[in-house]
Order: C-alpha cells, then sequence, then structure tokens
C-alpha cells in the first residue's frame, strides 16, 4: 500500500460505498431537466466525433472515444487531460494529493501575506517558543563520580572499527565502552574507518579530545592508545591478523557473554568490524550507565574543533542581539547524496534526473539498478521521506511566526544547486548564517575536507541554540535531540515536523496564509508537547536520555510543606 492511501480524503473517498438505491432513484428525479440538454451534447459530441474519425478512417476508434468522453464528462474518472497521439486515447492520472512538488508555486502565493504579517510588527514567537514548565522534572545525572577503586584484572583487549558520519562514529565508541565493561576487556582507542560517503580520514584524536577520554573514563574502565608490544607480536604486529568477529547487528548482552568472551581468553585481543548498531538497546543498567556516561561525559570534541566551535556561538548570540541572543538552528539535509538516496523529485525536470542517478551510481554502485527496484519519487514525498527544501523550512518558520529578524543558523554540507534553493530562504529570514559565513576562511581552512570535523562544528552551534530544527531525521538530529534533552532539563527545545502533513499543504496553491498559519502553529505545538518524552522499550538513550541518563527532581515545597506545582 502506498503511504498516500493512508491521507487525507481522497484515499477515503476511492473506497467509500456505493450510494443505496433509494438515494440514487431520489436524485435521478430531481435531474430531469439536466438530462435533456446532457442527452442533445452527448448526441453532438458522437457526430463530430465520428466525421473527424471517417475522414481519416479510424472510424473503428470512434465508440472508445465516445465512451471515454462521456466517462469523463460525467465525472466518473479523474484525469487531468485527454489526448490523443496516433489514433490512440491517451489518459493522464491526475498525481495523488502530494506527490507533487508544489511549493515554489505555495510560497508565490504566500509571500505577500508573510511581508504583511512583518509590516504589522506581529510578535516573534522565538520568545516563547517552548512552554517548559517553571520547575524543571529531570536532571542530568550520568556524570555521577565513582569510588576511585582498584579494576579488577582485564580479561583482554576490545578493538573496535567505527564507520559512518559523525554521530554514527560517536554511537560506535558509546556502544564500544559498554560492550568493554560487559566483558571486563581493555578498550583500545577505536580506529575510524574510511567512508566512501563521507570520505573523512580523520582519526580519533583529530575529532575528539583523546586525553580526556582516558583519564574520565579511568575509573570506570580502561582504555589504551594501542596494543602493547606483547599483544602486538602474538600477531605478527599485524592488527589485522585478530580474529575479526562478525556481530550481528542488535546484538544482546548474552551474546557477548556467551560468544565473545570465550573468544576474549582465549586470544587475549579480539576485534569487530565493522561496529556499528552492535549492541542491543536493552542491557544491563550498570552496562548503560557505562553508555550514558561515555556519551554525555567523557565524549567532548578535540580542543582545535571546541575553539572554534565556541568562538562561532558568541558570534552567533552577537547576530541575534534583536532578540536576546537567541537564535534558531535548523538541521538542513538537501546535499546532493541525501536527495539522490531519498529518490525524490523536485523542479529540476530531466537534468535533475539525470544528476540524481549519477550521484547515486557515485555512491552506492547499483544499489538503485537492483532488479525488481522501483523508484516512486511520489509515494515516497506522500510518505515524508523526501528532504525539505529550504523553501520548505523556510515557509514552515515563518507560518509558526518566526519573524524576518529571526537569526537562523544552518547546518549543512554542500546544499545541492545552492544558490538557486537557498535564495527563497535567505529572503524570507535576511540574518540567515552557516558556518562558512560564521568563521573565516582562515579560520576554517584546518577543516576543510573533514566532514566529520564540520558536522562537529555544526553539532555545537546547534547544540546551544533557542529553537532546532530537524528535517530529515538521522544520528545527527537523534543524537542532538538527546544531548539538548540532557542540557535543558529533559525538554529537547526541537522542532519535528509532520512532513506527511506538509506535503498536502505544499501541494495546494489555493491554501490561505490564515489557514497555512494555523496549521503551523499546531505543528510546533506539538512539537513542544513531546519535547519531554522517556525513553520506551527498545528506544535509544542517545535520543531519549530519560530515565536511564538523567534523574527526576524531588518536586520543590512551599512554606507550608506542600509541592508548589500546580495540579
Amino acid at each position: 500500500m502506498h503511504g498516500y492511501s493512508r491521507l487525507g480524503g481522497a484515499a477515503r473517498s476511492q473506497n467509500s460505498p456505493p450510494s443505496s438505491p433509494r438515494f440514487r432513484h431520489g436524485r435521478s428525479k430531481s435531474s430531469k431537466g439536466s438530462l435533456k440538454e446532457n442527452n442533445s451534447m452527448e448526441k453532438l459530441l458522437f457526430v463530430i466525433m465520428s466525421t473527424v474519425f471517417r475522414r481519416r478512417g479510424l472510424l473503428l476508434f470512434a465508440p472508445l472515444l465516445y465512451i471515454s468522453g462521456m466517462l469523463l464528462y460525467m465525472g466518473s474518472l479523474s484525469f487531468d487531460n485527454v489526448s490523443i497521439k496516433n489514433g490512440v486515447v491517451v489518459l493522464r492520472k491526475r498525481a495523488p494529493p502530494g506527490s507533487v512538488y508544489r511549493s515554489p508555486q505555495v510560497f508565490e502565493k504566500l509571500w505577500p501575506f508573510m511581508e504583511a504579517d512583518t509590516a504589522n510588527g506581529t510578535v516573534n514567537v522565538l520568545m516563547e517558543a517552548w512552554n517548559i514548565k517553571e520547575h524543571r522534572e529531570w536532571k542530568p545525572c550520568a556524570n555521577k563520580s565513582v569510588p576511585e577503586t582498584e579494576l579488577p584484572k582485564s580479561n583482554g583487549f576490545l578493538i573496535i572499527e567505527a564507520n559512518g558520519g559523525l554521530n554514527q562514529q560517536r554511537l560506535s565508541i558509546c556502544d564500544a565502552v559498554a560492550v568493554a565493561g560487559l566483558l571486563n576487556a581493555t578498550l583500545v582507542i577505536p580506529i575510524f574507518h574510511l567512508n566512501s560517503v563521507w570520505r573523512d580520514s580523520s582519526n580519533f584524536g583529530d575529532i575528539f579530545d583523546e586525553n580526556f577520554f582516558i583519564q574520565t573514563l579511568g575509573n570506570r574502565l580502561r582504555v589504551v592508545r594501542e596494543l602493547p608490544d606483547d599483544i602486538l607480536q602474538q600477531f605478527d604486529n599485524n592488527i589485522s591478523n585478530i580474529v575479526n568477529l562478525r556481530v550481528k547487528a542488535w546484538s544482546s548482552s548474552a551474546h557477548y557473554l556467551q560468544k565473545v568472551l570465550p573468544q576474549l581468553l582465549e586470544m587475549r585481543a579480539v576485534r569487530i568490524a565493522p561496529f556499528s548498531n552492535r549492541l542491543a538497546q536493552a542491557v544491563p543498567s550498570k552496562i548503560q550507565g557505562l553508555r550514558c556516561f561515555a556519551n554525555f561525559g567523557a565524549l567532548r570534541f578535540s580542543e582545535t574543533i571546541r575553539t572554534l566551535a565556541e568562538i562561532m556561538v558568541d558570534r552567533m548570540v552577537k547576530h541575534s542581539s534583536q532578540s536576546d541572543g537567541k537564535y534558531v538552528s535548523v538541521h538542513l539535509r538537501f546535499e546532493e547524496d541525501m536527495v539522490a538516496f531519498s529518490c525524490c523529485e523536485y523542479d529540476g525536470g530531466d537534468e535533475e534526473k539525470h544528476e540524481m542517478d549519477i550521484a547515486r551510481e557515485r555512491s552506492w554502485r547499483g544499489k538503485f539498478r537492483r532488479r525488481h527496484r522501483i523508484i516512486k519519487p511520489g509515494a515516497n514525498r506522500v510518505d515524508g521521506r523526501c528532504p525539505l527544501t529550504p523553501l520548505e523550512v523556510g515557509m514552515m518558520l515563518r507560518g509558526m511566526g518566526f519573524d524576518n529578524t529571526t537569526s537562523v543558523y544552518v547546518a549543512a554540507g554542500k546544499i545541492y544547486k545552492e544558490q538557486k534553493y537557498m535564495a527563497p530562504l535567505k529572503q524570507m529570514f535576511p540574518r540567515l548564517q552557516t558556518k562558512n559565513t560564521l568563521a573565516t576562511t582562515e579560520e576554517l581552512s584546518q577543516f576543510m575536507g573533514h566532514s566529520s570535523r564540520l558536522a562537529a562544528l555544526d553539532y555545537t552551534v546547534c547544540l546551544h541554540s533557542e529553537v532546532f530544527v530537524t528535517t530529515q531525521g538521522g544520528n545527527f538530529p537523534h543524537f542532538l535531540m538527546g544531548h539538548r534533552r540532557y542540557m535543558y532539563g529533559g525538554h529537547s527545545k526541537t522542532v519535528k515536523p509532520d512532513k506527511r502533513k506538509l506535503a498536502l499543504l505544499y501541494d495546494n496553491p489555493n491554501i490561505r496564509w490564515e489557514v497555512f498559519k494555523q496549521q503551523m502553529k499546531d505543528m510546533l505545538h506539538h512539537s513542544d508537547q513531546k519535547g519531554t518524552e522517556l525513553k520506551k522499550a527498545g528506544g535509544s538513550l542517545y535520543t531519549f536520555p530519560m530515565p536511564d541518563c538523567m534523574c527526576k527532581q524531588a518536586e520543590p515545597k512551599n512554606e507550608n510543606g506542600s509541592n508548589t506545582r500546580n495540579i
């Protein structure tokens, strides 16, 4: 079933039961006068079509054309247009609601009303975006100190290979800390795999503070930079000679204890590569605590990244002086690779399709050309799987009430056809910044060509924003939402749009500005309500740190000893 069959009234109308005979009979009685007129028009249409086809010797097609014309005339079929090609009637079916990219037409219609709102001096919602309770319920507790006790003798050395981008590497590192704690193993500083998409050759120490990581984990886990000489000699000084255990994704703690630990004890060192998503979400609470501490306590960016990132945050705050230093950050996933991977279509026509085919083949080599693989851009859009364009993000934010004085930071890689697609977003938000405008060319030079280091700069600026907007999912927003919950009393302060609803709204060029604004305000309110969420069974603590990594605060009491919170 396509995604669009679950949405709106269009899907329901296709499956609605036929009207009762009594109703149909009554309706026919009330329309006797119009039937005579319809019959006359049908006869005239038949005479015209018969004459045309008789001249061409194609009289045999006249009945088919007549029936098709009558069905269209009577409204039995829904087609946008009908044409005749080589004597064949071609019927083009109307696209399902939300399946076509019509956002530029909607923007053209709504832009004058956006300007009118600005002229009328509406209140910027940035100052009151979140309805956070006065007394925050949750506080960080992953960094609680532990007594300095001697660690038990290690069972051996664990070597893992972290792959993917910045936050996929982060996930692998934190899970490796948890597995090492589970096995009572000594963790070797993770090796970073050169990913074909991210193409970043950075090592652990280039992105994260290696000394801080080792020292901070010291009371909980042994961490070393490299294997000792005696272990290396055992494997002819070649890490690749160490057996690579193929662990399935989301393996349980029992699997590690039953399958990996015996190998570790026997060989003194084991390797697991790749290591992305190799540990189940549900593990013993002590091991879960190690995960929390690794993510929120032991991992911090390298000094070079932290220094520039802090400068960029300070500059962003100064740019936002009109809004008391508050700004909006947007994780915009409209890079060429993401657009290609999504298999969505925008307004670039054949040129865009050709470019996306090349991009898919370059990064995924035949994955999208496999037999029986069907690409359905319209279904993807209706199902909310298409990356939002800068234009769509801008309209959404303006509809929510963020006016043109709002400072916006865009976290992204190289935007697909940046000059074309970023122009309307800059038109709506003139105070827009990116890392390339917030930092100088000289400051960024040491990070160029290293996507994970650049992503770390984006991550930090987004972390400290008043409002964070996620547009496409992935590890970056998932980790960031969790980190923001950890920092802001349990609330993520994140706009997570309903992209299925947006697809329908952006497909309606006739939508009224008041209706659009109300829909966007409802979406912001929903994001506010979902800002504070507890981790559910099977959920990730990296996105939902409560209750594994955060503690619930006792409710403050007034002078009478009763709780101060209103019930």
